[in-house]
């Protein structure tokens, strides 16, 4: 087991938390920690808005370790994660990985989830902490359908890497023997980075060009990331935080399941109906197909403040003095200097361009309804360099 634990005080209490095998160099680089999902983790190095520019102007280093690892091997693998989430995962190539997430019966979502088809074996990502409930789900129901499957979590034996901005392919590139223009947008492969194995996939949470390294034994992790700090430095790479990382995906409207999902919510209700493949059979199927019928439910939706406020989880959302939502979601967008937020909000209350009011300390603050993202993949490329200094 390559993470170690140990007892440190958080918020008065002692609580046993996890820490990255990077939390030596997150440390000498200056890093300042928050506990996450039972993880101690950068929260930033330098500033949230610093970290968040540099991503989209240049590029990023994040340690997303908290994140989990586990194997579904087996002549049953396939059918497993077709039955067990909503995407047929016959569809899905070898060297391929696909979004999509994973269902209760009634439909309300356990995670949203990446998983990689790797040869004869998958990898599925679960999000932070959730990996012993997925496992136990997905063995669950390997024994409800007599799959033939084993599915391991392997979380403690991975560290993950992304890599994420407009250069970081070419940060990439001289690190690898491999042309990573190769790799296609959501592509997966083994794959040796500065002379250690790991798992690549052009994949990543803040919009822009960039790709994730699982890599194993953990502590490998350590020459990978040095590496690529070394190289780095011609395009102007930094360490990012957690920080940058919540703000960076909020401005493109990527969900954060504790968040987003939080109290069972559907895909349907997540506007995540462009994940489902309805050919086939998933648990959850039969619900979602009734919710659909109906087309009552409150769904995702994107706020952008006309005033000065910043929202915040929980916050409602009235229209004329009536609660018609909840936000899930908030913070001022870097790129935009204004709060932007996601919350779930009445169906006829949705259309572009509606007003309403998010309730901020008792005081309602004006937004208005836009489509995602808040800020479009080729923002930097019509901004002054002014904005980044």
């Amino acid at each position: 087991m390559f993470y170690y634990r140990e007892w440190i005080p958080l918020g008065g209490l002692k609580s046993m938390v996890l820490r990255s095998p990077l939390y030596h160099i997150q440390q000498q680089l200056g890093a300042k920690f928050t506990e996450f999902a039972g993880y101690e983790m950068p929260i930033q190095y330098s500033s949230i808005k610093d970290e968040h520019l540099t991503v989209r102007k240049t590029v990023g280093l994040f340690d997303v370790s908290h994140m989990s690892n586990v194997w579904i091997e087996g002549q049953d693998a396939e059918e497993l994660l077709s039955r067990t989430t909503v995407e047929d995962a016959a569809r899905i190539p070898d060297g391929m990985s696909q979004y999509t997430e994973i269902l209760r019966e009634d439909g309300t979502i356990i995670d949203d989830t990446i998983f990689m088809h790797l040869g004869d074996r998958y990898m599925i990502i679960p999000n932070a902490s959730m990996n012993t409930l997925v496992t136990n789900w997905l063995t669950e129901q390997a024994k409800k359908y007599h799959l033939k499957v084993r599915v391991a979590d392997m979380s403690k034996e991975y560290a993950i890497l992304a890599i994420q901005g407009p250069r970081s392919r070419d940060t990439l590139q001289s690190l690898t023997d491999v042309d990573l223009q190769t790799v296609k947008f959501f592509g997966c492969r083994e794959i040796d980075i500065a002379d250690r194995k790991c798992i690549i996939s052009h994949t990543g949470y803040t919009g822009e060009l960039g790709f994730e390294l699982s890599i194993t034994p953990a502590p490998a992790a350590d020459t990978i990331f040095t590496a690529i700090l070394k190289e780095g430095k011609q395009f102007g790479l930094k360490p990012i935080g957690l920080g940058a990382r919540d703000t960076l995906r909020m401005e493109k409207g990527f969900m954060l399941a504790g968040n987003e999902f939080a109290g069972g919510r559907t895909p349907l209700e997540a506007t995540l109906a462009w994940t489902i493949n309805w050919d086939h059979d998933f648990i959850g199927k039969e619900t979602l197909l009734k919710l659909k019928e109906l087309g009552t439910y409150q769904r995702l939706t994107c706020l952008k403040c006309l005033d000065k406020g910043i929202p915040r989880h929980s916050a409602e959302i009235h229209h004329q003095d009536a609660p018609v939502g909840v936000i899930t979601s908030g913070t001022v967008s870097p790129c935009l200097n204004t709060g932007i937020a996601l919350g779930y909000v009445a169906p006829d209350h949705r259309e572009k361009g509606t007003v309403l009011d998010i309730i901020i300390r008792g005081k309602p603050i004006k937004a208005e309804v836009v489509k995602p993202p808040f800020v479009p993949k080729d923002w930097v490329q019509h901004k002054n360099d002014q904005i980044f200094k």
